[in-house]
């Protein structure tokens, strides 16, 4: 026997015994304790009060094992053991452990029994030790409370959320959520596997890095394979780490591009030894972050295989609160609704995990490239030496594992720590004393990085103006990525979005609720409004609720009742990002991408995600569809308000012509048609298809247009002058026909007899509309499937929403 996987159910314990649960490992204390009856679901209701007590305590679990022989070096593997942690193997401490980011490989060979063993894992408190970590600082280093009740989770090196954030439960939860195996160390252990490319006029070269790792000097045969090409290295290895390179050279490659610009082509590559095998899938493709000097700033750009690529995306944050209640099948269902949508980029924000191997594998198999963060987000940090080393280790380990994928296009040094230098008290009054502790940590951050992998793309830190430019990029635009939040925090218009002109955006958003069959899941009917006790703890943003009402008093008449009230907050939560998104790509080359917040979402909970918790689609997700469609068409108001640019933006390598056909909408629903034109696009391209007078527009009409491409994409819109509240909206008269789809799943036709604008159809079970969240004219309709998820139960019922009935207007 060479290894042991001590994966399975632990004994889950408080140390007074008086808890007594299994625990799945991986998995996490909270689930287990949901499990077994001792704590109630802390998604519900306000549960989340309750529970503080799990995490301010130490709980430990246990299992036994059986070894048929001990002689030679065996070792512990651990990752993703969530934090502080002691290891335990027969009464005698084998680890201690403090981040969730490394793993962990100590040796055991003196402590393993013949015959029946225990192992142990004590899990420290995160919020006793957070507490005892900043007593021993050099000096106080602030959090930010707003995002954190629990405090000082900057200390430890765990998911920053765990302590809370503005859209996410604080449970600071413990667990061990990757490998936790015995092996044996034979000649020699395979430590890490890294790629490099090098692409040039007669293919390209792959050079293949191994790291071996041994207890004493030997030999190991290495077999090395990458597609159809396989070769067979006899290694020399001496005690600790020895490295074997060698070059694959491939003619005529496949590359792998991003989403909707070419084929995802993978290359298999496999590392063997006696004892292990290592696999990747890699990708062959170039990446380059292009910020060149210009007029305006400087450029902020990626280039992918030589050729510019428009970056449309959103936010990645971890799948779940609570790690046992994710699953690659949940992931995966995520991921591909970000593909569905036509994103070709996410980014994994900095205040999260690491994802799991097999989450960039999906991201290579869908073409989605990651702007990689590294994880450190919104605080400030320690830099004491300690600290740093640690940080050290936990990048090179990251790196390592994870720069081989394709996918992964940026890696980027933190998140919004250089704005967080002027959010506290602390840091304000000394700022010199704490830039220098941050420029320690992200300097120590980049040679890390670069040491592992020299070829990788780094970004100091999101947003940033520039390489050491420690300036204000929420409001500056003329160079580096932006984070652009003064339409949802400083209460600014919908139409600021147009009042700046980043390079790329990197985090703009707007808060809605989570639909109604999900608030259900955690909400009685006594809490269906939002001053509720309940609503309240399920929206962590101060101020949120009030922002999203104070949003709809601006722009709509006030909805009737909470289902609507829900409704119309996702309806402009979609208009407030496709009014960003919109202009943004209308200044194509200048603005080269936008990834807004957020794509997901945590647990049940206002938010500013498109897609609600479990995966159903919300308003916004539909409409992101359409918005990041490659070849779209979008209405774009004039500074000065007397006129419309029709946009036409083209993320295609090929020339496409767009016919547009725009046309009056009435208030009963009649439409007029306006012009018809044909308009040749060129590859990569915006331009301006047309320019309307607003004299053109009477006052009681919605400019509206559809639009077909040659490459057979399409699409249709309307635009308002001034506000839908000012709109003697008349009753669309909808009708709602259900039938059996003959593919499975459901066809609902939906039949107007005027006006419908934003008509939604919502299902009271999880699935997903092929199309949402649309207009009809009087006299149309449109034919819909639903295909429930599948583990919905029971037949759906439909509930049909739009814009007038929401308001009882007119």
């Amino acid at each position: 026997m060479t290894s042991l996987d001590l994966a399975g159910n632990w004994r889950l314990s408080s140390l007074d015994e008086q808890t007594v649960a299994l625990m799945p490992v991986p998995g996490d204390v909270h689930t287990a304790l949901k499990n077994a009856g001792f704590i109630p679901d802390p998604y519900v209701g306000r549960n989340e009060l309750d529970l503080r007590w799990v995490a301010e305590q130490d709980w430990q679990i246990e299992q036994d094992f059986e070894l048929s022989e001990v002689d030679g070096d065996w070792y512990l593997d651990v990752t993703d053991l969530d934090t502080v942690a002691t290891i335990e193997i027969n009464g005698e401490i084998v680890l201690q452990a403090d981040n969730c980011f490394r793993r962990y490989r100590p040796d055991v060979s003196g402590v393993l029994r013949l015959g029946d063993n225990r192992i142990r894992i004590l899990f420290h408190s995160s919020i006793r030790e957070g507490e005892r970590r900043q007593a021993r600082q050099p000096f106080y280093v602030p959090y930010h409370e707003g995002n954190s009740p629990i405090a000082n989770g900057n200390m430890l090196r765990k998911p920053q959320c765990h302590f809370g954030w503005d859209w996410n439960i604080a449970l600071a939860p413990l667990g061990l959520y990757g490998t936790i195996a015995l092996r044996r160390l034979e000649a020699a252990r395979i430590e890490h596997v890294t790629t490099q490319q090098h692409h040039g006029e007669g293919g390209v070269d792959v050079t293949v890095t191994v790291t071996l790792h041994a207890a004493a000097m030997g030999a190991t045969p290495l077999i090395l394979s990458l597609g159809e090409e396989e070769v067979r290295l006899d290694v020399g290895v001496r005690p600790g780490e020895t490295t074997v390179s060698h070059v694959f050279h491939i003619d005529a490659p496949r590359l792998w591009w991003p989403a909707g610009s070419g084929e995802q082509a993978l290359y298999a590559l496999s590392v063997e030894t006696a004892s292990e095998t290592v696999t990747r899938n890699i990708g062959l493709r170039t990446v380059e972050l292009l910020t060149d000097p210009d007029e305006a700033g400087s450029r902020f750009a990626f280039r992918i295989n030589g050729r510019e690529i428009f970056c449309r995306g959103a936010n990645w944050i971890p799948a779940d609160a609570l790690f046992s209640l994710t699953s690659p099948e949940k992931t995966r269902d995520l991921l591909q609704s970000a593909v569905d949508a036509h994103m070709n980029m996410i980014r994994v924000w900095g205040g999260g995990f690491y994802e799991a191997d097999w989450f960039y594998d999906l991201c290579d198999e869908m073409g989605l490239m990651v702007w990689q963060d590294f994880q450190f987000s919104c605080n400030l940090y320690p830099s004491t030496p300690d600290f740093l080393e640690n940080v050290t280790a936990e990048v090179d380990y990251q790196v390592r594992r994870l720069i081989s994928h394709p996918s992964i296009v940026l890696w980027c040094g933190d998140n919004e720590l250089v704005g967080a230098l002027t959010w506290f008290k602390q840091s304000i009054e000394n700022r010199d004393r704490y830039l220098v502790s941050y420029d320690r940590l992200n300097r120590t951050i980049e040679q890390a990085l670069l040491k592992a992998a020299p070829d990788a793309v780094w970004w100091p830190s999101s947003p940033a103006s520039g390489y050491l430019d420690y300036g204000d990029a929420w409001h500056a635009d003329g160079s580096g990525d932006m984070h652009y939040w003064s339409v949802w925090h400083e209460n600014k218009p919908f139409e600021d979005y147009r009042k700046v002109r980043p390079r790329f955006c990197s985090e703009f958003g707007f808060q809605s609720y989570t639909s109604l069959p999900v608030i259900r899941t955690y909400a009685g009917e006594d809490d269906m409004n939002i001053a509720s006790p309940v609503m309240e703890l399920h929206q962590k943003n101060v101020g949120g609720n009030e922002r999203i009402a104070a949003t709809m008093f601006r722009y709509f008449r006030f909805p009737e009742g909470f289902a609507n009230f829900v409704y119309l907050s996702q309806v402009q939560q979609g208009l407030a990002i496709r009014t960003a998104v919109d202009y943004w790509r209308s200044l194509k080359p200048h603005c080269m991408g936008t990834l807004y917040w957020q794509l997901n979402d945590t647990w049940p909970v206002a938010s500013w995600s498109s897609l609600d918790y479990g995966g159903n689609w919300k308003v916004l997700h539909y409409m992101a569809r359409r918005f990041f469609q490659p070849v779209n068409v979008a209405a774009i108001p004039s500074d000065n308000g007397t006129s419309i640019q029709m946009s036409v933006v083209n993320d295609t390598a090929r020339d496409v012509t767009v016919t547009l056909t725009l046309s009056l909408l009435t208030l009963s629903g009649e439409r007029r048609d306006l012009q018809s034109l044909d308009i040749l696009c060129s590859p990569d391209a915006a331009v301006v298809a047309t320019t309307l007078d607003l004299a053109e527009i009477p006052a009681d009409c919605l400019l509206a247009w559809r639009f077909t491409a040659s490459n057979g994409m399409g699409g249709e819109g309307h635009h308002v002058i001034g506000t839908y509240k000012a709109l003697d909206l008349q009753p669309a008269g909808l009708g709602l026909d259900v039938q059996p789809a003959p593919t499975g799943g459901y066809d609902v036709t939906v039949q107007a007899a005027g006006l419908g604008l934003y008509i939604l159809i919502e299902s009271d079970r999880p699935g997903r509309f092929s199309d949402n969240a649309f207009d009809l004219a009087a006299g149309e309709s449109r034919r819909v499937t639903f295909t429930p998820s599948s583990d919905s139960e029971g037949e759906p019922t439909f509930t049909i929403y739009d814009l007038h009935a929401c308001s009882r207007a007119g």
